[in-house]
């Protein structure tokens, strides 16, 4: 299995979320990304009920497993726990972090979403493994999404949080550059992967747009 150390938690991170391409298969996604070179995953549905999801997130996460990358759940530590995620990625309205971190445990991953200065301080302050900000441009996935941030969103919060921060919200693979020298350590996307002809090809070149870094974020 995938270290669960800060220095994995960099460069691309795949969201899995059936609703984005219900045509093809999660398994087929992270098996074929995982080959191209994806480390880290997360699953979403914010639509099916616990045991649905638990159905869907099993076989993805030993599919994870094997492949020895890590495997996320979005908002629901229940089902974090039940399908033995590495960790939960929380939403401004889930779990407060400090209950996240008595439910999940020490060794858990936990990430926070932020959307602006004042959530990332806040996140920040309860020390959560890794922050994903944004969106820095229009989501394809999602049409109840927060204000755009832009690249100077991203700028204006880098210096604000040590933590990893990963950049989300329609990123293609054009705006990958940009988007890490604006500040962070990776990004977050959905559409670009499970929308795209060659899965593996779009892998491979976002992770060639992302140099890895020289030590762990600090």
């Amino acid at each position: 299995m995938a270290p669960k150390t800060s220095s994995s938690l960099n460069r691309l991170y795949i969201i899995l979320d059936p609703s984005v391409c219900p045509a093809r298969p999660l398994i087929d996604v992270l098996t074929a990304s995982a080959e191209a070179g994806a480390t880290l995953f997360q699953y979403r549905n914010k639509t099916a009920s616990m045991k649905e999801a638990y159905r869907e997130a099993l076989p993805l996460r030993q599919a994870a497993a094997k492949a020895g990358v890590l495997f996320i759940v979005n908002d629901r530590c229940d089902l974090a726990l039940a399908v033995d995620a590495d960790g939960v990625h929380l939403g401004q309205g889930d779990l407060p972090l400090d209950l996240a971190r008595k439910v999940m445990g020490p060794d858990k991953l936990i990430g926070i979403s932020t959307h602006n200065p004042e959530q990332v301080w806040e996140a920040s302050a309860g020390k959560p493994d890794y922050l994903g900000f944004g969106p820095i441009f229009t989501p394809g996935s999602k049409l109840d999404h927060d204000p755009v941030v832009g690249l100077e969103g991203l700028r204006a919060i880098r210096t604000l949080t040590s933590l990893p921060v990963f950049a989300i919200g329609g990123i293609q693979i054009g705006q990958v550059s940009d988007v890490m020298e604006a500040g962070a350590d990776g990004v977050a996307v959905i559409s670009a992967i499970l929308k795209a002809a060659d899965i593996r090809e779009a892998v491979r070149t976002f992770l060639s747009r992302m140099p890895t870094p020289a030590s762990p974020a600090s």
